[in-house]
This record gives structure tokens, sequence and C-alpha cells, in this order.
């Protein structure tokens, strides 16, 4: 068995001087200063070798030796065949978000190792199939040439399984070379192969095969390391797509209803896993419905009508089926349904990038379908708020009559975060305001669409309810304030301002901004969802480097809460950064802002489909402030 971090690292052979086999080259004349917990891996594969695995497997020994860590796939939309890319960070300053320069690169694909061994920066590591000798390309990258083909051959006699075993063997050459404590590996490689224990004693096999050759043969030039930190104790590791479908549970949905579509099918795929383990009684009879609709139109008509009849219901999909559902989202809105969709942005426009993300769905979302639509909007920029938004979003679409959706992206959606463990839901669910029998008895007159208590949300009856009074007609034509059918110019724009006034209302009811302000600062940032983690980064790197202290906020739901005006009154200039080509947000907000405060409004976009990192907002900020 390999040792648990076998001694220091060797002297590294002098510069120009390649020593024996599998000897780093390229590697500075003295020993560089050690970088401990601070770098990025970033592993070169095809799609379909079974590298997930692995790559998981490395993560998750990172993350038991208690160092802050986050993983991105980057994969292609094709089912197997074409270059993927799979980045870990970690980071003892705790920060999550993609870093844009690769430090250690596992080039696995020979189609692509030329490309990304040119793409690292000087001083990077390079570990590949020897027989690439990819040295011959930079001279500035430490080299580690690894016989991998053999090594797997040598532990995996049977050919067909070669290709998954392989990529074993880079988890144990990276944890020699990194010096990561060897039962951190095997313990997240056993969980990883949990219930299969032949396939767990192969693999990890491969691992020690890995770190053996490089404990043996090569010489470490580079100066990463990983050290025992404490700082992931009581963590977990999850997706949001994943954390959004335990919410939605919690929130008691009892109606789903969807199409699959990347990046969103495993929202429901894993929310039918936690369903069918929680939610069926003790006669064997389940206490929800899942319905696969032939597309996501059908699947949005499906959640209004029963959220209509008195279901909790949702549905999830991403930018083309939000396309789809703009007619039904308008009956949504003006017949006033309840309804959660959860859209986990990806590339668009058209098919786009199905597997690159985006915060591009912002203004189709808020508005989607024809006329006066105004829908509100969760933006969760981590998995515990996407756990807890998706518990909210069910109570505000039963409080607001009204389809409610929370916009995820692919990044938070479909990669692993790390997090506290989400709190139990102790607030009681909220149906809204929803009328008993009784409550008809002691009413001398009721109309469904007649504003009582002046925040513009009606009173509604549920299919079933044993009052004569309780019957009225759902259209989504002209009424009036009892359901009648009307083409009456004052009904309809009764009824208009009232909805106008019920979204008003909303200002008060969806999760409020985060603000971090000092009160000095003439610069502030406006960010909202993932490109919180780079902001975060950004605000460190613009005060340490540039002595700017940029005060932030986080808006976390539309419509604005009124601390987003205030924000921006106190400030010269705000940039507001998201990602997406058209600058959205700042479009939403120059729409809501009093007309004189839009021109202190700056972009910074970030549409190429990877992650935004700290260092492009950092550049943008500083060029636009000309520090």
């Amino acid at each position: 068995m390999a040792t648990t971090n076998a001694g220091a690292p060797s002297a590294p052979a002098p510069a120009g001087d390649p020593a024996a086999q599998g000897e780093a080259t390229a590697g500075p004349a003295t020993p560089p200063k050690p970088v401990i917990n601070d770098f990025s891996i970033q592993v070169a594969t095809v799609n379909g070798s079974g590298s997930q695995s692995a790559n998981s497997v490395l993560l998750r020994s990172i993350f038991a030796m208690g160092v802050p860590v986050s993983g991105k796939n980057l994969f292609p939309s094709n089912i197997a065949g074409l270059p993927t890319w799979y980045t870990i960070r970690a980071s003892r300053h705790g920060y999550v978000a993609r870093k844009k320069d690769i430090d250690v690169l596992i080039a696995m694909n020979a189609e692509t190792a030329r490309e990304d061994i040119l793409s690292l920066r000087p001083g990077a590591v390079a570990i590949y199939e020897e027989s690439a000798n990819l040295k011959q390309y930079r001279d500035d990258v430490v080299c580690y040439p690894v016989p991998f083909d053999k090594l797997t051959a040598a532990v995996c006699p049977e050919a067909k399984l070669r290709k998954l075993v392989k990529n074993m063997i880079y988890v144990g050459v990276a944890a020699q070379l990194l010096h990561m404590d060897m039962e951190a590996v095997e313990g997240a490689l056993r969980k990883q192969f949990a219930k299969k224990q032949k396939a767990a004693d192969l693999n990890w096999a491969a691992v020690e095969a890995g770190y053996n050759y490089a404990a043996q043969t090569l010489t470490k030039a580079d100066p990463f390391l990983v050290e025992r930190m404490h700082a992931t104790e009581g963590k977990i590791i999850i997706d949001g797509n994943a954390a959004c479908a335990l919410g939605a549970m919690f929130a008691g949905v009892t109606v789903v209803t969807w199409y699959p579509i990347t990046p969103s099918s495993s929202v429901v795929e894993q929310l039918i896993d936690f369903l069918k383990k929680y939610r069926v009684e003790p006669d064997g009879k389940a206490s929800f419905a899942v319905v696969q609709a032939e597309d996501e139109l059908a699947a949005i008509g499906m959640v209004l009508g029963a959220g209509w009849a008195g279901a909790r219901s949702m549905t999830a999909t991403s930018g083309p089926g939000i396309s789809l559902m703009a007619e039904f989202a308008g009956l949504g809105y003006f017949a006033e349904l309840p309804g959660v969709i959860f859209d986990i942005q990806r590339v668009g426009p058209s098919t786009g990038l199905p597997t690159r993300t985006a915060q591009a769905d912002l203004l189709s979302v808020a508005f989607l379908s024809h006329g006066d639509t105004k829908h509100p909007v969760l933006l969760p920029a981590n998995v515990t708020e996407c756990f807890e938004f998706a518990c909210a979003a069910f109570d505000l679409a039963e409080g607001l009559q009204t389809p409610v959706f929370v916009l995820s992206d692919l990044d938070l959606g479909m990669n692993n975060w790390m997090s506290d463990p989400f709190a139990y839901p102790e607030k009681p669910i909220n149906r809204g305001k929803v009328l008993t029998a009784e409550d008809l008895a002691k009413l001398p007159d009721w109309g469904r669409y007649k504003d009582v208590d002046g925040d513009g949300i009606p009173y509604r009856t549920l299919p079933g309810t044993d009052h004569p009074k309780a019957a009225y007609f759902t259209r989504g034509s002209g009424h009036n304030e009892k359901a009648l059918y009307s083409e009456r110019p004052e009904d309809y724009q009764n009824l208009m301002e009232r909805l106008a006034r019920k979204f008003d209302t909303a200002r008060t009811m969806v999760p409020a901004p985060l603000v971090v302000q000092t009160g000095k600062s003439k610069v502030g940032v406006i960010a909202y969802g993932t490109s919180d983690f780079a902001v975060g980064e950004s605000r460190d790197q613009l005060k340490k480097e540039y002595g700017l202290e940029a005060d932030y906020l986080r808006i976390r739901a539309y419509p604005f809460a009124r601390e987003i005006r205030e924000f921006v009154a106190s400030h010269e200039r705000v940039y507001v950064v998201e990602q997406n080509r058209d600058a959205q947000m700042l479009s939403l907000l120059k729409l809501d802002l009093p007309a004189g405060e839009t021109t202190k409004l700056r972009s910074v976009r970030h549409f190429n489909g990877l992650p935004i990192d700290a260092r492009s907002v950092t550049d943008e900020i500083v060029m636009q402030e000309g520090l």
C-alpha cells in the first residue's frame, strides 16, 4: 500500500538537464516557494471515458483534508467522443469561483494535449502520457510524463476495463506530487464505490500504482502542495439541482411535471428519488404525482392546472423550454394561478451551447408572455439558497397566486459545491388567501378578483369547497372582480392596476438583497446568482492590489426591493456584473430606478459560456475606473 504523505519533496533536477525517465523537466534551479492549498487542477479527458469518478475522488480527497474546494465540469453536448475538462480549485481562502489560470494540467486527451499545454501560464505543471512528449512545446512548464497505458495494463488484466481504470492512475500521481493524505484518498474512493467492493479494490490498486510510480520516478519541481486544514469540518458537498429538489420536497410539492432538457433534468430526476424514498405512505401509495409531458408547453399547463386545483406544483426547464412556456405563463399571471418553474440557465439563443453556463434568461423570464406581464423571479447564488429559495418559491406562488420562477444556472446546478448543512424548515407552509366553506358562510359577498386588503392580492377558493359561493370561472380573457367575462374598459384597467399593486406588494415578500457597505466608498458593485463567487474574490483583489474598497449589493429577487434604489443613490458609480451579452440586469434596473440614477450604472459582462472568474471582473473595473 502507498505510504501516507511519503517524504518531503525531492530536490529538482538542474535546469536544462532532463534526468532519468519520467523526471520533471524545465524546473527552476532552486526549489520554488511552496504554494499551499491555493491552486487549480484541470483534467482534460474525452467525454464518455469514465473520468467522472476519478475527478470526484480527487475533489473529495482534498475536501476530506479540510481544504475548501470546488469542482466544475466542462463537457460537450454530445454523448461521447469530444473533449471534456474538469477543473478543481483548492483555496485556503475559501474562494470557489473559477480561476482564470490553470496551475496543474492532467492531459489525458491526445487530441487536445498540445492546445492544453500551450494554454498554461509559465511555471504551471503538466502531467501527461509520456509518449505524447508534450515537453517539446513548452520549456517554461514543469512536465511530468507518466506511462499511463503501461501502468494500467499491469493493474487491470481485463482490456475492456482499462479505459476506466486508467483515470485512477492520474489520481495516484497527483496525490503523490501534491503530497495528499492517502487515507483521505482511499476514503473518498471507497465512498465513491461504496456498493461495488470489487470495483473499489481494482480502482484503489490503480491509485496505488500511480502513486508509487510518481514516488519512485518523478522528481518534484513544482511548488503546489496540499496540507491539512480544518475549514471543511461539518460541511457537505452537493450540486445545486439536488439542493433545489430537496427544497421542493420540503416545501410540500405534490405534482411534478417536466420534459427533459439539459441542464435542468437532474432537478426532477433527483426529486423523483427523494419522493420515492420519503413520500410513499406505509400502505405503499405515493403522496405525489410525477408526469413526463410531451413538451415544455404541456408541462407548465399541467403545473398551472394542478395549482388551480390546490396542489403545490412545479416544473424544471432551461432556456428553450422557457420560450415554449410563454403562452401559459401569461395565463398564469392573468388568471392568477400558482406554480413554480425552475429555470437552470444555459447559453442561447436557440439551441445555443447546451452544456455551457449563462445568466441570459433574466429579461425573458421577468416579462414572459405578451402584454403587460411581470413575474416574480428568485435568484439563488449558492446551493444553500437553491434549497431555501425552492422552499420559499411555493409559499410565494400561493401567497401571490401567480407563477414564480427560480433562476439557477448550469454552473450552480450541475457542479459540486461545498456548503453548510441545510437548516430544517421550521416555518409552517403558507397557502396564502384561501377561503374555506366556513369563511364563505360568514361573508355577505365575495369576488374572486376583488382587492379587499389593498395589497392587490385577492382571495381564492379551491375546487371541491362545499359551499355555493365557492365556484367561479377561471378565464384568460377579460374579467371583472367577480370573475365574470367583461370587455368593459374600466374593468380591464382596474384589473391591470390591481395586478400592478400585487407586483408592488411582492417587493416586500421576496428575499431581500444582501448589502456590504462601509458608507465611505464612492464605488458600488451589484451582482446576482453565481456571479457572486467571482465578485467576492474580485473585491479582495481590488482592495489588495489597487486600494479600492468597493461596496457590494447582491440582488436575490425581482421585483426589486427598496434597498437597491438606496444603494445606487449612495454611490457615484455602480458596476453591474452579469453573465450575458446584453447587460440584462442593468436593463432591468434602468426600468426600475429613477431616471436620474440610471447614469451611474456601468456594465461588467462575461458571456463566453465559461463560469465567470474574479480576475476578469477586477480587470474590467480597473479599466473603467482608470486605475
